[in-house]
């Protein structure tokens, strides 16, 4: 396998520092820190090249929070600064893992993503009997620092690239406790080794993908699975044979231990294509798409939150409709035109003042 030297210097540029803001500020919630760092861009720009080319960079504290749906998960934040750090690395090492990765690996990648995974999951799906659907116990939580810096190394010898990624690894947040002993350990091997990775940045979604690729290529070329897609830590494996999905649930498993990573034991089952399975998102079956219940009950709920926030003045009406679009958006691609009518037509969106408007006039 070739190894990658000599990107310490297009890494620190003041060029590929210059995208990489703009790459950061792109879609955030926090527009404030990010206007007080590019009101004098120039020069923070300049201060942040200075600290990585003389090493004397330290990533800040990280802003942690939660959210609940569809699952709990901590977000963690990092500081503007470090983010436009976290994608001048991944501007440099994303083409070098590209060239590596497998067709049908979707999160976080350009051409990819969600709706690419959903429809290569149908197609799947219609020329197969059988699924293997599967995901990750506590993916993010449980990556183990060694063993993702040792599969980076394969790829890359640049030692100060190397130092930075290490740092940044190393300065993972502390993420939520999770059993941690595997086959060989001793009583002390889960507190000694450091895991967890911050979801929420862009340096962890690559180096998943990163930590990710060896199962990828075992499972499509030693496995010889005819129909495979991955997406983060949700994968499907497709077949006419549940015996032979059987064999390879059982090999992915030994694999991913390996990797110091273990399957969701509940959520990995094997089911027939035409009984339809919950993917990012959506129930998929061969033919068509449903929502699952529990998106279009979270809908409802948001509709009367944002009701009674617009009527207490505390929400715009410019803002319920970015969501709403974006909601029709995402259930656009399953089979649900009855299902928006009937959520969205009898929506109305009132002031406190006596004032109302139809959310179908005003959203259209």
């Amino acid at each position: 396998m070739k190894r990658y030297g000599n990107l310490w210097s297009e890494l620190v540029s003041f060029r590929n520092l210059m995208v990489a803001v703009g790459n950061a500020s792109r879609g955030k919630r926090d527009p404030a820190n990010i206007a007080r760092f590019l009101f004098d861009r120039e020069r923070n720009l300049v201060q942040l090249q200075d600290e990585l080319e003389s090493r004397t960079y330290r990533p800040g504290p990280y802003r942690t929070f939660e959210i609940f749906e569809p699952k709990r998960r901590m977000i963690s934040a990092a500081p503007f600064r470090d983010r436009i750090v976290h994608h001048a690395l991944c501007n440099i090492l994303e083409p070098i893992f590209e060239t590596t990765f497998i067709h049908d690996s979707y999160a976080c990648r350009k051409g990819k993503g969600t709706h690419a995974a959903i429809n290569r999951f149908q197609y799947f799906a219609k020329r197969s009997r059988y699924e293997l659907k599967c995901d990750l116990r506590k993916f993010f939580p449980t990556v183990d620092h060694d063993v993702l810096k040792r599969t980076v190394r394969r790829k890359i010898k640049d030692p100060d690239v190397m130092i930075l990624i290490d740092q940044l690894i190393d300065h993972s947040n502390p993420q939520e406790t999770v059993d941690g002993w595997f086959p060989g350990d001793d009583l002390f091997t889960a507190i000694e080794r450091k895991r967890g990775l911050p979801i929420g940045n862009q340096t962890s979604q690559f180096l998943a993908n990163v930590l990710l690729n060896p199962f990828d290529h075992f499972v499509t070329e030693q496995l010889g699975a005819r129909g495979y897609l991955r997406y983060v830590d949700d994968f499907a494996i497709f077949g006419d044979d549940p015996k032979r999905l059987d064999l390879i649930r059982d090999r992915s498993r030994w694999f991913l231990e390996s990797l110091r990573l273990r399957l969701h034991t509940k959520k990995c089952v094997i089911s027939r294509t035409s009984q339809g399975t919950k993917f990012l998102g959506f129930r998929i079956f061969p033919e068509y798409r449903r929502l699952p219940v529990s998106n279009l009950v979270r809908m409802r709920a948001r509709l009367r939150q944002m009701q009674a926030s617009y009527a207490a003045g505390e929400i715009e009406l410019q803002s319920i409709r970015r969501r709403i679009i974006s909601w029709i958006g995402h259930a656009g691609h399953a089979n649900t035109d009855k299902l928006r009518a009937d959520i969205l037509g009898d929506a109305k969106f009132q002031l406190q003042q006596n004032h109302h408007e139809s959310s179908k006039d005003k959203l259209e």
